[in-house]
């Protein structure tokens, strides 16, 4: 393949539907994941949880299980400390046990670990270990963490990464790990001059990432390093905080991921990495730690949360202040909760320009299993609120849901609750776009008219969110050109689905103007892979993707360079001439580096701030059901899902990240919920936890990315991961109160709650 570095190949990459790379490999079974990898010698561990809540762990009797023929060894925490003296971990607090300490925090908390050969027989073995507690108050319910005399940590010990938290450092008796304030304007005075008030509250359930691939980690200790391979989604992290706690240089741990089967924000930090780390070393032999299906719900989950919002508007419609209180319930472990807290917490009052803002955000400790980022970093839960919260009011007004948007919408130049100005947010196109695709100014009938029964109506309801990247992070790629003109990419963005690899092999194309054919990108391997933050909150196409543009930019710097050294014009030579030029053969090879890190500027002490985000994420969603007014059973019919990516890398990806996303959120919206008895998951399997499936997807689903450009994007782009899960919810609770007026405050939106509803409209008990 003949390639130049002329201007006759620009623009052939950026935004074309090329084929994923990595499609024949995974239609052929032939992708590599961690669960297929087996080493020689390499033991299974299986872990042994807590059965309590909250309590104190008296004894752990562990003989039962060492005398199992065919059993390696079993560790508790005295084991852990003799080789980690301080076996704590996490990225904003360090509060994790690698196994419980003195404590267990929540049910399912990992007490202890079998090691053995064949892993039927370590699994075995961990259920006949004993444990004895001394159970203590527990708390659940994220609003009475507030002011619960059960406190989960007895001290807070923030890791050091956040500036924001290193105030916390030894404070005692509180479950509060971040409160975030924000205040603009006069709220107080705004209430007392406005005409109308409205104040609703409202939940959130604790609901599962659940990746097919469950989480894994394979540890093995050579001779010159500790060698991780793991499904996780930041190496880079895992690398450096397993460094911290061994207290090695990070060169002595090497971490690699191949392929995940999903992510969506679970394998994030450290999970099993910290634990499987420990058990090799201490073993001397490598070992697998693979959780099963079950095991996941006490690992990680996305936040249940209480918002309360109250706002002033004039008696057109105007929204003239704004205040809210959102409740995080953050587990028993903060993971990233606290900036979720913060990060997501600040657009509480959503896509709309009001004068007069109150935030108060708060991540609170439970004894329940942690959560953290999952798919919109809190975003769907502020938008389940706001989007609610604003419809209810144009109900009571007798506004047009359109038209109150529409009088209130956030618009280029404005500043938003922080004071940052909206710069490339397509918010007012979004909305316009799906106005016209709804048909939102025709006519629409609610009563289905062929059905003999005669008890089914319909409604249609529009919801819009927006969502800041989290800010700052650093991203750093190398682009490698070789003799015969062919492209590797080093970048430490873990392709879990999303199709990263593909979209960065399209940057790196673009910007040196070859085929993307050429180029190839290179899994994560920090001993190979440069630095990157972690692959989260669609940033990686923004940030990524500027380290690759850039880095593919240096190289084509460098070979122009040598072009020119060597009397060649590189527009016009093909690339294999001018190395062969330089070294008489097909030999060498030109290295660029890119790194990427967006400005930004820490909130004052009011939460102020004029660059509180490098790029805006707009999402929207407009619904239509039917609802049976007998039984409050309903259907999604309709789901038509905006949003503004930028310019599109590839659009036939971002079709299908649209689509998984509003997918994973109607999953969450209609029956996804973790069911708990005094902190015990009952419903902790795949019969009883509902995910959506073939018959739920709706009869009519349109995804659409609406024309736009990121002025400060690689190329004009941006991220899509989450932006189609921001108004599934509200658009469909708004949908199911136009079709028969019932309007529900609490996810997920069941046909029982809209059954109760009805009942109770009717003026009739229950028991009829």
């Amino acid at each position: 393949m003949t390639t130049t570095l002329g201007k006759t190949n620009s623009g052939a990459a950026m935004g074309r539907s090329i084929p994923r790379v990595e499609a024949q490999a995974k239609v052929t079974g032939k992708a590599e994941y961690v669960h297929n990898l087996r080493l020689p010698g390499m033991l299974y561990g299986k872990v042994y949880r807590s059965t309590v809540a909250h309590a104190r762990i008296c004894g752990i009797d562990v003989s039962a299980a060492q005398a199992v023929p065919g059993v390696y060894a079993v560790y508790t925490a005295a084991d852990i400390i003799k080789l980690i003296p301080e076996p704590y971990y996490g990225p904003a607090f360090h509060d994790q046990p690698i196994l419980a300490v003195d404590k267990v925090h929540h049910v399912g908390e990992p007490v202890a670990l079998v090691l053995a050969a064949d892993p039927h027989v370590a699994e075995a073995a961990a259920q006949l270990i004993d444990a004895d507690y001394e159970e203590l108050p527990a708390v659940f319910d994220e609003v009475e963490a507030m002011t619960s005399k059960a406190i989960v940590h007895d001290v807070l010990k923030p890791a050091g990464t956040f500036p924001d938290l290193k105030h916390l450092k030894g404070k005692r008796d509180t479950n509060i790990a971040l409160d975030f304030h924000l205040r603009r304007g006069d709220v107080q005075k705004a209430f007392a001059e406005a005409d109308h008030v409205f104040e609703h509250t409202f939940r959130t359930q604790q609901v599962l990432h659940l990746p097919l691939e469950p989480f894994v980690t394979v540890a093995d200790p050579t001779p010159n390093q500790l060698v991780i391979h793991t499904a996780s989604q930041s190496p880079s992290f895992v690398r450096i905080e397993i460094a911290r706690l061994l207290g090695w240089a990070e060169n002595k741990v090497r971490v690699k991921v191949p392929y995940l089967g999903g992510g969506f924000g679970a394998k994030l930090y450290i999970k099993t990495e910290a634990l499987t780390a420990a058990a090799a070393l201490l073993a001397g032999r490598p070992v697998k730690i693979s959780l099963t299906m079950e095991e996941q719900f006490y690992q990680i989950t996305k936040h249940a949360a209480t918002l309360r919002i109250k706002s002033g508007v004039s008696k057109d419609g105007k929204i003239l202040a704004r205040e809210c209180e959102v409740w995080w319930n953050g587990g028993a472990y903060a993971d990233i909760g606290p900036r979720v807290t913060q990060k997501s917490g600040f657009t509480a009052p959503g896509p709309y320009d009001i004068d007069h803002v109150s935030i108060d955000s708060y991540a609170l400790y439970t004894n329940l299993p942690a959560a953290g980022a999952l798919r919109g970093f809190g975003i769907p839960q502020l938008v389940w609120a706001y989007e609610s919260h604003t419809d209810m009011i144009a109900k009571a007004l007798q506004i047009d849901p359109l038209a109150i948007r529409r009088k209130n919408i956030l618009r280029e130049g404005r500043p938003q609750a922080t004071g940052t100005l909206m710069r490339d947010a397509g918010i007012e196109k979004v909305l316009e776009r799906l106005a016209q695709r709804m048909d939102w100014e025709k006519s629409f009938d609610r009563v289905v008219v062929d059905n003999s029964k005669g008890t089914l109506r319909r409604g249609r309801g529009i919801a819009i969110g927006f969502k800041a990247s989290i800010s700052p992070t650093t991203s750093v790629a190398i682009v490698n050109v070789s003799a015969d003109g062919s492209c590797m990419v080093y970048c430490s963005t873990v392709d879990m689905g999303q199709g990263s690899d593909t979209a960065m092999a399209q940057f790196a194309a673009e910007a040196l103007g070859i085929p993307v054919e050429s180029v190839t990108v290179v899994h994560p391997d920090t001993d190979v892979t440069p630095y990157d933050m972690a692959t989260l909150g669609s940033r990686s196409t923004y940030h990524m993707g500027h380290a690759v543009k850039l880095a593919a930019e240096d190289a084509r710097d460098k070979l122009m360079q040598l072009a020119k050294d060597v009397g060649l014009s590189a527009e016009t030579t093909p690339i294999p001439d001018i190395f062969r030029k330089k070294y008489g053969m097909q030999a060498g090879n030109i290295v660029g580096v890119g790194s990427y890190i967006p400005t930004y500027t820490s909130p004052d002490a009011s939460g102020q701030t004029d660059n509180a985000t490098p790029f805006w994420m707009i999402g929207a969603t407009g619904a239509e059901v039917e609802v049976d007014t007998e039984t409050g059973e309903f259907k999604v019919t309709r789901l038509v899902n905006l949003v503004d990516v930028g310019r599109p890398v590839n659009p036939a990806i971002v079709e299908t990240q649209i689509s998984g996303a509003t997918m994973m959120q109607l999953g969450f919206t209609l029956f996804e919920r973790m069911d708990f008895d005094a902190g015990q998951c009952t419903n902790a399997s795949l019969a009883d936890y509902k995910i959506p499936g073939i018959r739920d997807v709706p009869a009519a689903m349109e995804n659409e990315a609406v024309d736009m450009v990121q002025q400060s994007g690689p190329f004009g782009a941006k991220g899509v991961g989450e932006s189609g899960t921001f108004g599934v919810s509200p658009a469909i609770a708004s949908a199911i109160d136009d079709a028969v007026g019932v309007r529900l405050t609490s996810l997920p939106l069941t046909a029982e709650a809209v059954y109760r509803g009805l009942r109770a409209q009717a003026g009739k008990p229950l028991e009829d």
